[in-house]
Order: structure tokens, then sequence, then C-alpha cells
């Protein structure tokens, strides 16, 4: 230990792996250009790890449009967490493997729900990072 810090908490000894992640963002009125951060990515392609942790704060949402339809973003997100644990409900896109899936899901195809730009980091635990980077970013 070195100045309170585990070897495990400093990254000592602990293999990394890089992964991928995409916040996921609701944009009201595209004209405007507001936002509101909604959910996020992550994307390992050493442990295959695909996960989606979203949140829509519908106060936020409205409060960049009155009018905003909150049920068919409340739908996208279903859609979205859907596809990326797989299986029957994600569609078509359950045959195709994490990292498609992924690149799929950060393609822009909706004026309102979009993901933003993908970033990189390295973690040795993707659903810890996915649920670190939820609460810094989403809540």
């Amino acid at each position: 230990m070195l100045n309170g810090t585990s070897d495990r908490e400093r990254g000592v000894g602990v293999e990394l792996h890089d992964y991928e992640y995409a916040v996921i963002r609701a944009v009201p009125r595209v004209e405007r250009g507001e936002c509101v951060n909604i959910g996020v990515l992550l994307y390992c392609r050493h442990t295959a790890h695909l996960g989606a942790r979203t949140h829509l704060d519908q106060g936020r949402l409205l409060a960049l449009d009155p009018v905003a339809d909150v049920a068919g973003v409340r739908r996208a997100l279903r859609g979205i967490e859907a596809v990326c644990e797989g299986g029957p409900k994600a569609g078509p896109a359950a045959e195709d493997n994490p990292g498609q899936r992924f690149r799929w899901l950060t393609a822009p195809r909706s004026a309102i729900v979009q993901p933003g730009p993908v970033h990189t980091g390295l973690t040795a635990d993707p659903e810890a990072e996915l649920r670190r980077l939820f609460e810094q970013l989403v809540l």
C-alpha cells in the first residue's frame, strides 16, 4: 500500500483492457442543439462486453421542449438496451457480434435520440466502468 492506496486501486498487477463508450443524448429540438444525456454504451472487445445504462430525466427533457415525445424516447432507450443484451428482443441485430452491435448503436439514425462521439479508455472491469461513466455523465 502506498499513501493508503492498494495495488489493485492503482492498477498494479491488474490486466487492463481497452474499451469504447458513447453517451446517448436526447435532442428534442435539433435546431436549438440542446441535449440531455440519457445513457451510456460501453463495448470491450477483449471481454466481448456490450452494455448500456440509461435514465431519462423527464423533467430535464421537458424543460428543453415541453412537447417532447417522452414515450418515444423511452421506447428508443428500451430498444438500445435490448440490442445490447442480444437475444430475440434485439431483432435482426441479435445475430451480430457485440462489436457490430456497438457500431450499429453508435451510428446516427434519429433526430431525437443520438449517440455522442465514441471515446476510449482502459479498464479491468467493463461493467464497473460502465456504472462509473453512467454516474458521472448521466445522473
